[in-house]
């Protein structure tokens, strides 16, 4: 359990969302907590004019964002080894080459400073591009501790593999001793649309159900605590997700291979989940390191 948990801090309240978040997560995992700001450069490389022996604003900004971001953690979790780091560079570099080293990587769903604006779509999917490790993006309230948490957890699976994300999920599952909720959603077919199409649809639910539950069959060994239901919808998987957010704690996906056939999907999944889910999202990359999600 050497890989810490990473979050990245700019002093906007979504980033304090996400610290605390971040520290209850390291809390639960047994982990150290490394909060990492990232010190835009000055554009067209120009340097400003500091006095002699005296810091820059940028950095001095930063330091004091790194500051509160600490307090945030300390009074959140006392008990959570943290240690911080001032990086120079563009935010999405900085996160993405500190995520090689993490356990996973959490980021507020918008932010300053920093963060530039971080409105989805920029920052915070770009971070979810390039990381190496779960990203989590924090959405939603921020639950008041132990007691304020739902008692379940979400994970969207497709007909992929997706046993890395299910590892990822089964762990999150038994850290806060929360039921895990299955979800795969599948949208209508229009070819089924008319007569008779009752029977087949029941045929389509019934073998996408017996595959979530051969999926993650092997898991439930291994996590024997873990309560596990399927929830098998008829709709689109994203906005399955975002229904399904309302009522836990955190919603779990996988981000596939860019070049894979369903790169395309995955990613309109997690455009969906990132701009509108109502609880924090963790994106699990496919490709992970074996062992990654669960060690």
């Amino acid at each position: 359990m050497s890989d810490p948990i990473i979050v990245g801090a700019d002093g906007s309240v979504p980033s304090g969302r996400a610290v605390a978040w971040a520290a209850d997560d390291a809390a639960r995992r047994r982990r150290a907590l490394k909060i990492v700001h990232a010190v835009e450069r000055w554009p067209y490389d120009v340097p400003l004019n500091v006095a002699p022996g005296e810091a820059g604003p940028v950095s001095r900004v930063g330091g004091e964002v790194i500051a509160g971001a600490e307090r945030i953690a300390h009074g959140r979790r006392p008990e959570v080894p943290v240690s911080v780091e001032l990086v120079p560079g563009r935010t999405v570099r900085v996160l993405a080459e500190a995520s090689e080293g993490a356990f996973e990587l959490v980021v507020g769903h918008r932010g300053l400073g920093g963060f530039a604006g971080l409105l989805l779509g920029s920052v915070g999917l770009g971070v979810v591009r390039h990381a190496t490790c779960p990203v989590v993006v924090v959405r939603g309230e921020p639950a008041a501790g132990p007691a304020g948490e739902r008692g379940e957890i979400a994970v969207g699976v497709g007909l992929d593999d997706d046993s890395t994300t299910l590892e990822y999920a089964f762990n999150a599952a038994e850290a806060r001793h929360a039921r895990l909720r299955v979800v795969h959603a599948w949208p209508f077919p229009e070819a089924l649309d008319g007569p008779g199409a009752g029977a087949d649809l029941q045929r389509i639910e019934e073998r996408a159900r017996w595959r979530v539950i051969k999926a993650h069959a092997p898991l439930r060994k291994r996590f024997p605590g873990v309560d596990v239901v399927e929830d098998i919808v008829q709709d689109n998987p994203a906005a399955a997700l975002v229904k399904a957010s309302r009522d836990v704690e955190l919603v779990v996906v996988g981000s596939h291979p860019h070049n894979g056939l369903s790169a395309p999907r995955s990613r309109a999944v997690t455009h969906g989940l990132v701009h509108h889910a109502h609880c924090p999202v963790a994106v699990v990359p496919v490709m992970a390191a074996p062992g990654r999600s669960g060690s």
